[in-house]
């Protein structure tokens, strides 16, 4: 009979093409999208260095509650001891009843008072939770085995702060990578007004025949017509430009603004504090006095409730101020982008999360 060959043939093809970057417009691309890697991972670490300020904050604020509302359950203790005291003076007639009454007005006052400061506590500490992501037995466990005393750093007292100090803010660094970008936009913009050259290649090989055949060349593009649209993109690239130089120099000058006020703020408080705690012990002095008097019967029960308020307004304004001098170092910690190096990537821990 007659016989039939049979024959298979297989191919592979390959297509490749490379731009060859005349104008640096590849270039220029890249750089700006390098630089907006850049100014993201710095937003990060913005970010992180804001929310380890709040924490502070927000935990220095917590533990001057505490103190606070030890103050006023020691003055619900006094008051309610001088209430029942001045009510047996009233049924034994050494007294008049209004004595009485301002007694009582005074100790709902002091227990009002007191029920309010636990409630500040009690939603500082969800703050807590909330910024930290903690639970509030774990969190509060946690605290427990701590001073209760407000934070102290180990020097509030600042002079002054050299200003190359700013460069490590990461929003400060966010900034000037955005304007980076920005510039690079604008040279790839112009370069892309320019001819656009490219080499392209194939490679074919014939599995039946053992052959390989290749061709390679040079093509050449350019838009005559697109109706200004590349130098409308030029035009535009400036003018992100100009945005990004004036969001730049504002930061500047708001981060600028943000160390004086700490600093101002910081030193103001430093001083006031000194005061204030000096106040708050001659207060309490002279509250032992009235008080002393009064039970003596050589001071009338209006004095003792005056003295009372001076003396409590006066260690709350000592407390306050101590926990406001940290808060203004916390701010001064933030406004100097605390924490945080120039350069440092984000990394991930163990659990994946970034850090």
């Amino acid at each position: 009979g007659t016989g039939t060959a049979n024959s298979t043939t297989r191919s592979a093809g390959l297509d490749a093409s490379w731009e060859i970057d005349l104008f640096g417009r590849v270039r220029r691309n890249a750089e700006a999208a390098n630089a907006r890697v850049e100014a993201r991972e710095a937003d990060w670490h913005d970010a992180r260095v804001s929310l380890a300020a709040e924490v502070a904050d927000t935990y220095v604020q917590y533990r001057a509650c505490g103190l606070l509302a030890d103050a006023y359950e020691r003055e619900l203790t006094s008051v309610t001891k001088t209430e029942a005291t001045t009510a047996t003076m009233v049924q034994a007639g050494f007294t008049a009843p209004s004595d009485g009454a301002l007694a009582r007005a005074s100790l709902a006052s002091s227990r009002s008072t007191a029920i309010n400061q636990r409630a500040q506590c009690a939603l500082l500490l969800k703050s807590l939770v909330y910024l930290t992501g903690h639970d509030e037995p774990k969190l509060l466990a946690t605290m427990a085995a701590g001073s209760t005393a407000v934070p102290q750093p180990a020097h509030l007292s600042v002079d002054s702060v050299p200003a190359q100090v700013l460069r490590q803010r990461p929003d400060l660094a966010s900034l000037e990578r955005e304007l980076a970008a920005s510039s690079a936009e604008i040279g790839a913009a112009q370069a892309d007004l320019y001819p656009s050259m490219s080499l392209s290649g194939a490679i074919t090989r014939s599995i039946s025949q053992s052959l390989t055949t290749w061709s390679f060349g040079p093509a050449l593009s350019m838009s005559l017509f697109d109706g200004g649209a590349k130098r409308a993109a030029v035009d535009s690239a400036n003018a992100s430009y100009v945005s990004a130089l004036a969001g730049y120099q504002q930061g500047v000058r708001a981060a600028v603004r943000e160390v004086e006020n700490a600093l101002v703020n910081l030193d103001s408080t430093r001083q006031r504090a000194t005061e204030a705690h000096r106040a708050a012990e001659e207060y309490r002095r002279y509250f032992d006095a009235t008080e002393a008097n009064w039970r003596a019967g050589t001071a009338s029960l209006l004095s003792l409730e005056e003295a009372r308020r001076s003396a409590l307004s006066a260690e709350i304004t000592d407390l306050t101020l101590a926990q406001s001098q940290v808060s203004y170092w916390i701010a001064l910690y933030k406004a100097l982008g605390g924490g945080w190096t120039p350069g440092a990537a984000v990394t991930a821990n163990k659990n994946g999360a970034q850090s």
